[in-house]
């Protein structure tokens, strides 16, 4: 039920905030009052797209399907990503961030996903919550016992001792329902029992008029040792691809297989502001796979929930065949739930996106699908370069 949920509420979404991410940066611009609307239906959108995933996430822990990866996760590689994530909400605010020196930052014994999920709740809480021009201060010390505090301090009003005692209830906003800011009552919730799955501990010290240090407390491990990599020396000319060669063009083709026509135009515009890619598009899996055969394009975007065959068995059928098996197969699915994605990497897609997409997402793993496709035809031309 979670799933077809999932799937269903998520395919109508990636239409809204896809097209609204193209509307916004559209040529020409769109007009003041037209941004604002834009940016209305952004904001009202992912919304909407977190209340899915946060419900879905307390559904999943307190049905005791939720699965965590737990191993050694460097908290300064966390925080830093959170602090890109978390930069324009705080900048739009007049928040100022104060993040310690990620040189003196410890690993911890996490689920490195769920461990992001937490910080950026409490960041993001931090700023929503906070006086005009406030300050947010992150902190992290280490105790005796081997235990990782971390630390969120924010500069708001504060909360009241009977406000403390609701703090961890479903849904419970603590009368913020009529401040104007967005939220659900359940990101808290579900950070406190993601926190005590991974083994720790999760609390807050507040102050009215003063402000509210919340912060969890993880185990303390020592930082991975991993094998050295070799790589292979990149070369100082500019090789012609396979590609190229065959096509006598360097314009590259990317294969979308997808059946919802909402989904297609959106990918079929946000390609079309790119020159130097042609886009194919087929509306079945077996369609997709002849196409393939015959164009042999650079990349392919799968859809899973195809007419026919589902993308993953349109993805075996292109792995077994050598003509078709070095092409980078990029999934896009609103099949989001965790297991729907392992199960989608270890059937051999390149990437795994969910819908509904980012678009910078969507480019940067486009970028790195090409990049990856641009190698593979190197390599098919080294031996006759050989010869």
């Amino acid at each position: 039920f979670l799933s077809s949920m999932s799937h269903e509420l998520r395919s109508p979404l990636n239409a809204i905030l896809g097209f609204a991410q193209l509307m916004e940066t559209d040529k020409p611009a769109p007009s003041v009052a037209q941004k604002e609307s834009i940016s209305q239906i952004l904001q009202a959108g992912w919304h909407l797209l977190n209340l899915i995933n946060e419900i879905l996430d307390l559904a999943k822990i307190e049905s005791g399907k939720l699965s965590l990866s737990l191993e050694a996760v460097s908290l300064a590689e966390v925080m830093v990503e959170c602090q890109h994530m978390i930069d324009r909400q705080a900048h739009k605010r007049g928040i100022a961030l104060s993040f310690p020196d990620i040189h003196t930052l410890y690993h911890v014994y996490a689920d490195r996903t769920r461990l992001k999920q937490v910080l950026l709740n409490f960041l993001s809480n931090a700023i929503k919550y906070n006086c005009e021009n406030g300050a947010v201060e992150v902190t992290c010390t280490a105790s005796a016992t081997g235990q990782i505090r971390v630390n969120v301090r924010d500069t708001g009003e504060g909360l009241s001792p009977e406000k403390l005692t609701q703090l961890f209830q479903p849904f419970n906003r603590l009368g913020q329902e009529a401040s104007g800011e967005e939220g659900t009552g359940i990101g808290l919730v579900v950070a406190k029992q993601l926190v005590e799955l991974m083994g720790g501990v999760i609390g807050v010290d507040s102050a009215i008029r003063v402000g509210s240090n919340f912060w969890f407390e993880l185990l303390g491990v020592a930082e991975p040792r991993l094998p050295l990599e070799s790589h292979l020396s990149p070369h100082t000319e500019t090789a012609t691809t396979a590609r190229e060669v065959r096509k006598g063009f360097a314009v590259r083709e990317v294969l979308y297989v997808e059946d919802n026509p909402a989904n297609l135009k959106l990918i079929e515009q946000l390609l079309g502001r790119r020159a130097d890619l042609f886009l194919l598009t087929a509306m079945t899996g077996d369609l997709g796979v002849e196409l393939a055969r015959i164009h042999l394009p650079d990349v392919i975007l799968m859809d899973i929930n195809l007419p026919g065959i589902s993308g993953i068995e349109a993805l075996a059928i292109l792995s077994r065949d050598p003509t078709t098996a070095h092409i980078p197969v990029v999934a896009i699915s609103a099949n989001a739930m965790p297991h729907d994605i392992e199960k989608g990497l270890k059937a051999g897609f390149f990437r795994y996106l969910t819908k509904p997409i980012r678009v910078n997402e969507f480019i940067d793993t486009l970028d790195a699908a090409l990049a990856h496709a641009e190698m593979n035809d190197q390599r098919i031309l080294m031996p006759e370069r050989a010869a």
